[in-house]
C-alpha cells in the first residue's frame, strides 16, 4: 500500500466515523426529547395524584389493592415462615407454582427486587429470607 492509498483509506474511515457520530447525535437528540416528554408526564401524574389525594374526605380508605398477585403470594410465604430461607424453586414448590425454569427465573427477579426494597435479605447465594 502506498501513501496515497493509505491517505484515501484514512479519509474513508474519517468520513464513516463522522457519519456515525452524526447518527449518534440524532439519536441523542431524539432520546433527550423523549426523556423531557416522559419527565413532564411524570410531573403531571404526580400533580394529579396529589390533587386527587387532597380531595379524598378524611377517614375515607381507598380500596385495598389486589391481593392475589405473585408478589403477595411470595410475601405471604415469607411472613408465614419468617425464620426460613428459601431458594426460588423451593418457594415455587411451597406455593404450588410451576417449576419450569422460565417461571422460576421470574420469581428470582421478584425476590431480588424484594431484597433491594429491604423486605428480604440474602443469607447465601440464591437464598432469600425475611428481614427481621
Amino acid at each position: 500500500m502506498n501513501i496515497s492509498e493509505l491517505l484515501a483509506d484514512l479519509q474513508d474511515q474519517h468520513d464513516e466515523t463522522t457519519a456515525r457520530a452524526g447518527e449518534l447525535r440524532d439519536q441523542i437528540d431524539h432520546l433527550t426529547a423523549a426523556l423531557a416528554e416522559t419527565e413532564a408526564r411524570l410531573a403531571d401524574l404526580a400533580t394529579t395524584r396529589k390533587i386527587i389525594a387532597e380531595r379524598i374526605p378524611p377517614g375515607t380508605e381507598p380500596d385495598p389493592p389486589e391481593t392475589n398477585t405473585a408478589y403477595q403470594a411470595i410475601v405471604n410465604a415469607f411472613n408465614q415462615h419468617p425464620d426460613r430461607a428459601f431458594r426460588a424453586r423451593e418457594l415455587h414448590e411451597l406455593l404450588g407454582m410451576p417449576t419450569d425454569e422460565a417461571t422460576v427465573n421470574v420469581t428470582r427477579s421478584r425476590l431480588g427486587r424484594l431484597a433491594r426494597q429491604g423486605f428480604l435479605t440474602q443469607p447465601g447465594r440464591g437464598r432469600y429470607q425475611k428481614r427481621t
